[in-house]
């Protein structure tokens, strides 16, 4: 039985390791990270035998709630725990909260999964990684510095077919948004 709780520092493992398995196959393969940063009000894991197997963070600004990351462990995929994280998370949005929105790459997985879950797509703009072997031109490293070996750049859509003739790594960006009705 996987149950839906509030996120514990005796989590911080099996969170780190349940976030990077779940983004390994995707585009945010490489959005690895040591320590679970604290900056969301909605901090949610899905357990299963006291193992983090789905994570949901949830920023609020104002009006505005973003998710953070929502993700499964991949051997806990297609059972339905992100669908239950975001409504969990939905149900303890405060009351203000309007909107909630996301940001996500060109995943088919995850673009499906928005769809479905009733999110529509408002915003789009391009994730472009230069890597080691990739040309440095057009790019200036700051004063005594040399060449940028790896960029992490963003660029209008406009730019796709020129820059994914030059750099393996572009990936279409997109922000997803679900109007919420008031509470009430």
């Amino acid at each position: 039985m996987t149950t839906i709780v509030d996120y514990d520092p005796a989590h911080r493992t099996s969170w780190l390791r349940c976030r990077v398995l779940g983004f390994l196959d995707t585009s945010y393969y490489d959005d690895v990270w040591n320590e679970r940063p604290d900056t969301s009000q909605i901090q949610l894991v899905a357990l299963h035998c006291e193992v983090v197997v789905g994570i949901c963070d949830i920023e609020i600004t104002g009006d505005l709630a973003t998710i953070n990351t929502i993700v499964v462990h991949p051997d806990h995929r297609n059972a339905g725990i992100a669908a239950r994280l975001l409504r969990e998370g939905r149900r303890r949005l405060p009351g203000a909260v309007r909107m909630l929105d996301a940001w996500t790459r060109d995943d088919a997985p995850a673009l499906r999964w928005y769809r479905n879950n009733g999110f529509t797509e408002s915003e789009h703009y391009l994730h472009v990684h230069k890597s080691y072997d990739e040309s440095a031109e057009g790019f200036m490293a700051p004063g005594g510095l040399s060449k940028p070996l790896l960029a992490y750049c963003h660029a209008t859509l406009s730019e796709q077919q020129r820059l994914r003739q030059k750099y393996h790594r572009v990936h279409v960006c997109r922000r997803f948004t679900l109007s919420l009705a008031p509470h009430g």
